[in-house]
């Protein structure tokens, strides 16, 4: 399945988008976003900049650099969070734009040893609470 980018909401910085996430900051070539909902304490999500469907689509360059941000932000999560483990998830099932959802799990935490849940509606911040997330992030970066 491949999907619109006029529909998509990482080309088109939609509503829904912002109702999931926000944005952090612009990578070498994706985007950093925080999810607001926050079960697993500092879970992000890096999207590709351009409308790539799939990894497999990039040439090893772009691969490379997209794996590189990857890596860049899952450092500086571990700085930050110190979880136990980082969950890397690409699913795009239903949304056909190149993006890793970056988990954090803990011992003794949500779903630790499995699989994490994709919008568990747990956990939300207050906006002091994500930008001081966000400023540790980025300090770290």
């Amino acid at each position: 399945m491949y999907s619109d980018p006029k529909e998509c909401l990482y080309c088109t910085n939609n509503e829904t988008q912002k109702k999931l996430m926000i944005e952090v900051c612009h990578l070498s070539v994706s985007r950093l976003f925080v999810f607001k909902e926050q079960t697993y304490h500092g879970r992000c999500l890096v999207a590709y900049d351009g409308h790539v469907n799939d990894l497999n689509e990039l040439s090893d360059s772009q691969r490379n650099a997209f794996m590189a941000d990857v890596t860049k932000v899952t450092r500086a999560m571990q700085k930050v969070f110190n979880p136990e483990k980082i969950n890397y998830g690409a699913y795009s099932d239903t949304l056909c734009h190149l993006h890793f959802h970056l988990v954090p799990k803990y011992v003794g935490g949500p779903d630790f040893g499995g699989v994490f849940r994709m919008n568990p509606q747990e956990t939300y911040l207050t906006d002091a609470e994500y930008q001081e997330m966000i400023e540790k992030i980025k300090k770290e970066l």
